[in-house]
């Protein structure tokens, strides 16, 4: 047995109570102020004030003994929303938009999602294969421990079959524990846009059975959005998506209310995601459903827009969330450091609130969280040291970087 002991630390963590974390939970955190983690396997064998974990320690032979010298701990970070499978990047509709170009007139025009489908379906799986796990490696060495890659990019049965290869492949290699999702319904292909419809077939005729017979993809999620995917073709979509055992996202009211954030309670998916234009009646639901909200300020930051209003949706006992939805277009970002600042400084949480968003309930928003997203005896010694006393250090030096010290996942240093 490997047995490890970090001592001398200041340890902040959510508790797991069976499910995400809502309203007056959202920001609520244990905290062991003169704290200590005792690791043995890769697992979290004992957590608390420092005199009791050494208890447990006495009589028993350590592998190593790490003095984490009055740092802040906390649970390796969870980003439940990305899109990091992926080759090159479109630096040229970034300045299109910032010069007054709209999201959905430069994906009208074949670019946006479109450009980058053509580079993925160009690309050799390898070249793929290095562009993700090099993106999987940087978001760990800032923090991220646990994410979701989604796939997209292929719009085809072929291509969409090899980036989920590629999530799964990557994973491996950067050592992060990924879940990967099913996107093909991302975008209506050039080679269908004046048959849309049938491209809807492709998705739930052959594309959903083949993802499923792969076995690699755990969710499928749906764009549903004005001028991509309606309310009705993503219900088809994603109905199909779980009589074939997949679990239910939604890309929801993004840019406009189509009442997605409704869909995603109507078919208890467990998670509508974006929701920058959702109604109260959407959220309402959601709240009553359970769902998840997976908001992604660095995306609402890059197409200079409105912060979903993470507020309300607490107060309206929402499950809150945070992501980086990291993708070549509209959030060029892989660190959820920034996201949680973001959220802090432009959407009006406290760090607590923040952090919980950032751990337990993306955990839970990925079906991950019986292994990640708290520091508690039996899961994964997945944690961050932070150059500071507290999680306020993450919104106050605004995300950077500087503000972690080192990243340990199943109790070994990766960072």
């Amino acid at each position: 047995m490997v047995r490890k002991l970090f001592r001398n630390a200041r340890i902040y963590t959510p508790r797991d109570l069976g499910e995400p974390l809502r309203g007056r939970d959202q920001g609520s955190l244990t905290a062991f102020p003169e704290g200590a983690l005792l690791v043995e396997d890769g697992l979290l064998a004992a957590i608390g004030p420092e005199k009791e974990v050494l208890d447990r320690v006495a009589g028993g032979q350590l592998c190593q003994e790490v003095d984490l010298e009055g740092m802040c701990v906390i649970p390796g970070l969870v980003d439940p929303h990305t899109h990091m499978c992926f080759v090159g990047t479109r630096e040229r509709e970034f300045q299109m938009r910032c010069e007054g170009t709209s999201y959905l007139e430069i994906l009208a025009a074949g670019g946006g999602i479109l450009s980058t489908v053509q580079r993925v379906r160009q690309a050799r799986e390898e070249e793929l294969l290095a562009e993700t796990t090099g993106r999987m490696r940087k978001a760990m060495a800032m923090g991220t421990t646990t994410l979701e890659v989604k796939s997209g990019y292929g719009l085809n049965v072929q291509d969409e079959l090899k980036m989920l290869r590629v999530i799964d492949r990557g994973a491996r290699l950067a050592g992060a524990d990924v879940s990967p999702t099913f996107l093909g319904a991302h975008a209506i292909p050039p080679e269908f846009k004046n048959s849309p419809g049938e491209y809807v077939d492709l998705v739930v005729e052959e594309m959903l059975p083949r993802v499923s017979q792969q076995g690699i993809a755990r969710f499928c999620d749906v764009f549903c959005e004005e001028g991509v995917f309606s309310p009705d073709e993503t219900r088809r979509i994603l109905r199909r998506a779980r009589s074939l055992g997949l679990g239910l996202k939604i890309h929801a009211d993004e840019i406009k209310d189509t009442g997605g954030a409704k869909l995603a309670a109507e078919l208890e998916a467990v998670s509508a995601e974006h929701l920058l234009a959702a109604s109260n009646e959407g959220l309402k639901a959601m709240a009553e459903k359970g769902v998840i909200a997976i908001l992604l300020p660095a995306t609402a930051l890059s197409l200079r827009k409105p912060y979903a209003r993470a507020r309300e949706m607490i107060q309206m006992g929402v499950p809150v969330a945070l992501a980086t939805d990291c993708n070549p277009g509209s959030s060029y970002t892989n660190s959820m450091l920034l996201v949680m600042a973001l959220a802090v400084l432009g959407m009006g949480l406290s760090a607590e609130e923040a952090l919980v968003a950032s751990t337990i309930n993306g955990a839970y928003a990925i079906g991950m969280a019986q292994k990640v997203g708290t520091l508690e005896v039996g899961k994964q010694a997945d944690f961050v040291v932070l150059d500071g006393e507290t999680p306020w250090i993450i919104p106050y030096s605004l995300g950077a970087q500087s503000s972690v010290r080192a990243v340990y996942k199943r109790g070994e240093r990766v960072s």
